[in-house]
């Protein structure tokens, strides 16, 4: 198998110098190159062509913004953004992933401490699961594809009370293709785990907000679910559901805290079971690893329908093949269509005079 070339752009030298190691550490990863601003960033691309570009979003002469955007233009190829935990630092991702990066991995400002290397793990497998997907291949154009899977006619059943919606690396990046193009009269709560510290997620929710016809706010507790409204569940802490007095309430809790991410998508996935039984209508989209596995297996053991997004159009096809592998998926849609196929399910069909 052929190394990844990987062009680490950051005006720190301190930062390149210690992604670069971190990079380097791995034999199936090759740092090809440094930049440190936009403009660099721009002419290394051209005269290296890396497989992956690490991005800072807060350089000299040309931020990582602008710098992005011309390159999504002109040389396209995965970039993963290195973003301070601060709220400009959530917004600017939030701004750059919406550009057309495909993830980003949080760093620490304390140089003193070192406290970068604790993303390296999560670095280098960021990078390998993007390259090595088809997204990472970046093909530019994610319409129009032909999955080769059959469109099943199941996902309209009578009663669905909620649309659950698991997600993880690249999420925001689809999330703007699905959210913004649900109806404004859409008849149902929307409830999202993005995997994603605090402070992102209140940034993707007034993104989404911002461009789409219903409203999306990041979830708090004690919240009432309301149709046509969109919860994304905060950075850091789970969201579950229950009743009270009849009317569905949100509930946001650290607990249970034995689980590999929080926000979970089997934790919320397991509560809307619990509390709407098999009126859930639930999709598993771009993602590493298999969280929402357990919980799409207990919707679709109480009757419920299941979206998986396909391969063709993941960034990372990790969590919805785990949906495919076990055989849970009621459809399995690009990515372009999961909106369609989600209103379609819950929307009488307007006649035709």
């Amino acid at each position: 198998m052929s190394t990844i070339r990987v062009l680490v752009v950051d005006d720190s030298a301190f930062m390149r110098k210690a992604i670069s190691m971190m990079l380097g550490d791995d034999p199936e990863i090759d740092v090809v190159g440094t930049a440190r601003d936009g403009i660099d960033a721009i002419e290394k691309v051209k005269l290296l062509h890396p497989d992956l570009m690490t991005l800072d979003v807060e350089m000299p002469r040309m931020d990582g913004i602008t710098a992005l955007k011309k390159i999504m233009r002109e040389n396209p190829l995965p970039v993963l953004m290195v973003s301070s935990l601060t709220v400009e630092g959530a917004r600017a991702t939030i701004d750059a992933l919406s550009a057309g990066a495909v993830d980003f991995i949080p760093k620490q400002l304390s140089y003193v401490s070192l406290d970068i290397t604790k993303i390296k793990g999560e670095l280098i497998s960021k990078v390998k699961a993007i390259t090595r997907s088809r997204f990472g291949q970046f093909s530019t154009h994610l319409t129009n594809r032909i999955s080769n899977f059959p469109r099943p006619s199941q996902l309209k059943t009578s009663g669905t009370q909620i649309v659950t919606i698991g997600i993880s690396t690249g999420g925001p990046f689809s999330l703007q293709k699905v959210i913004p193009s649900l109806p404004v009269d859409f008849p149902v709560p929307v409830a999202i785990v993005q995997h994603m510290p605090p402070q992102f997620t209140k940034s993707l929710a007034e993104r989404l907000d911002s461009i789409s016809r219903l409203e999306v706010c990041e979830a708090e507790d004690g919240m009432n679910l309301s149709s046509g409204k969109v919860y994304i569940a905060p950075g850091g802490l789970h969201m579950k559901f229950t009743r009270t007095g009849g009317l569905p309430k949100i509930v946001i809790s650290k607990d249970p805290g034995d689980t590999l991410h929080r926000p979970s998508v089997d934790v919320m996935f397991s509560s809307a079971n619990e509390v709407f039984g098999g009126r859930v209508l639930a999709a598993v989209m771009t993602g590493m690893g298999h969280d929402g596995l357990e919980g799409a297996r207990l919707i679709k053991e109480s009757g419920g329908r299941i979206i998986a997004q396909d391969e063709e159009t993941s960034v990372v096809y990790g969590m919805p093949k785990s949906i495919v592998d076990a055989e849970l998926a009621d459809a399995v849609l690009p990515l372009d269509e999961i909106a369609s196929a989600l209103t379609s399910a819950l929307m009488p069909a307007v006649p035709v005079h």
